[in-house]
């Protein structure tokens, strides 16, 4: 494990190496829990021989660091990074992915000490984007978030990994999740490029590449079901009656993302009658909405972070559920069957981050 560092002080230190006689898989779940490393599954041993094949045509540095992560300020290198990968079964290919991930994770806006620490369920979802998601054997159709891709399930790990053994996100240590959620093992799911009638959400975020990924600290996704309608409003009238439970961290926080992951079929169905992405972030606004007055009776400073929403006196008057439509990110994944999802945000203290993939 790497040693601390200061953000002020954003240097690798030596890695210390723990040479392991034995690495069958009873021994390595013995040593890792002795140590309080791994996420409690069995881990692949992390070898000299394994860590270089997972570095092998990176073009930085295996001492470059790659972000300083809270709480514990772990300098996570590039090679820490393939150690990771190693011990979480990734394979070669989806490297890049996960090295773009733990940028993201650095990020000012992305807030990574509050999301590891707080007692919200908060989990980092990544999202794969463009070529890569193909070349490297990523699930964007159905199934994406689920198990049974190796891409998909030790992506999302390799970057829990990271997070416990650098960034010191243990529970009940760095990580003060009250009941914490399955998705903090793993949490990585593709966008259905093929399937979307709209351009790929990177390019929403203004970031142009063949390949790119999406960090956010969110909830575990919410399901939103509509088999029968025919048109695009009564589909999305449903996905907005699930964005607007009070129990999310969107009620007393409004200038928070949201992200509405859309089955192909209801994208369609929108696209089919010429609504654009832009479209569907504008209906959910105006449609997840309650009155001020049940905002008010839950949250009485709800909309103190919005300045215009200080000044409405009627108790009928209907609030969105966010500031803007902007912060709903709009993309598709998944497979047939007419079964979206909505994902909330850890709320308005945090911000997604994608950044292009360097591909090697």
């Amino acid at each position: 494990m790497s040693k601390s560092v200061s953000p002020e002080t954003a240097v690798p230190e030596v890695d210390e190496l723990l040479e392991v006689a034995d690495e069958s898989p009873e021994a390595l779940y013995t040593l890792m829990a002795a140590h309080g490393w791994g996420d409690g599954l069995p881990v692949v041993a992390p070898t000299p021989e394994r860590v270089e094949r997972m570095l092998a045509g990176c073009p930085r540095s295996p001492d470059e660091v790659l972000a300083v992560l809270p709480p514990r300020s772990g300098a996570c290198t590039v090679r820490m990074a393939a150690v990771n990968a190693v011990m979480a079964g990734c394979p070669p290919d989806v490297f890049p992915v996960v090295v773009a991930a733990v940028r993201g994770l650095s990020q000012q806006e992305f807030n990574l000490r509050g999301v590891q620490a707080t007692t919200h369920s908060v989990a980092i979802m990544v999202a794969v984007h463009g070529a890569i998601v193909e070349r490297a054997g990523f699930n964007a159709g159905t199934g994406t978030f689920g198990p049974g891709w190796r891409a998909n399930a030790t992506t999302g790990r390799a970057v829990r990994l990271v997070l416990l053994h650098v960034g010191g996100g243990r529970p009940g240590d760095g990580d003060a999740s009250t009941q914490g959620q399955p998705a903090k093992y793993t949490y990585c799911f593709a966008e259905n490029t093929a399937a979307s009638p709209w351009p790929l959400y990177p390019q929403s975020r203004g970031v142009a590449a063949p390949s790119a990924v999406t960090v956010a600290g969110v909830e575990g996704p919410h399901n939103s079901h509509d088999m029968w309608s025919t048109t695009a409003v009564p589909i999305y009238r449903k996905i907005a009656s699930v964005m607007t439970t009070l129990g999310s961290n969107h009620g007393p926080m409004m200038d928070s993302e949201m992200f509405v992951v859309l089955c192909p079929e209801h994208a369609a169905q929108a696209a089919s009658e010429g609504w654009s992405r832009e479209d569907v972030q504008f209906f959910l606004y105006e449609a997840a909405r309650l009155p001020v007055r049940v905002w008010r009776e839950h949250f009485p400073f709800r909309g103190m972070d919005v300045p215009w929403a200080k000044s409405i006196d009627d108790p009928d008057v209907l609030m969105p559920l966010v500031s803007r439509p902007d912060n709903l990110r709009v993309l598709v994944a998944g497979g047939v069957g007419k079964h979206s999802c909505v994902i909330p945000s850890w709320g308005g203290i945090t911000r997604s981050v994608t950044l292009a993939v360097e591909e090697w």
